[in-house]
């Protein structure tokens, strides 16, 4: 199979694995609290291994379903693909974690403008401060969500990398 199509498959099966880790039954609730999902991971991992251009394809859609079906905020899309745009970049001097880390940071900001905006202007019609209320706990908890998926990012990457898995997958 040739290198692009390996790679195409690859970046479609990171995607679909995105999607699949945000269904409720693969997530893990909190008792009285939010819901924990790792739908950053294939999308970290993606970036690091195949690129921003991938990490970007991979993170918007991967997010289909976590912003069309569970949160119904579609600006996550746009959030996810900003993560994975980012993390390709940072990865290229840094090691996943860092560039996962940094690439929330870039992300972050999107994510607080355009979930006020969601929680302000949508059909909830929040005031001002009820909307940030919202959006600073969510914030707090994708911190730690992106965090995490670094973390296990880190260790997959590096298992598959000695393996010389990604290297076979990639054609790299």
């Amino acid at each position: 199979m040739a290198v692009k199509a390996r790679r195409l498959t690859f970046i479609t099966l990171m995607a679909a694995l995105a999607n699949v880790l945000s269904v409720p039954p693969l997530s893990i609730q909190i008792p009285n609290g939010p819901t924990v999902h790792f739908t950053q991971l294939p999308i970290l991992i993606s970036a690091v291994l195949a690129g921003p251009l991938a990490g970007l394809v991979t993170g918007a859609i991967g997010g289909l379903y976590m912003s069309l079906i569970v949160a119904k905020i579609p600006f996550i899309i746009g959030g996810l693909a900003i993560l994975g745009l980012a993390t390709g970049i940072f990865s290229r001097k840094l090691r996943p974690l860092y560039a996962g880390a940094l690439a929330w940071l870039v992300q972050a900001p999107y994510t607080a403008v355009t979930d006020y905006i969601w929680f302000t202007m949508s059909p909830l019609q929040r005031t001002p401060q009820a909307a940030w209320a919202s959006v600073t706990p969510i914030l707090a908890f994708l911190t730690i969500e992106v965090v995490s998926s670094s973390v296990l990012a880190e260790v997959i990457i590096r298992y598959l990398r000695e393996m010389r898995i990604a290297q076979q997958i990639l054609g790299n």
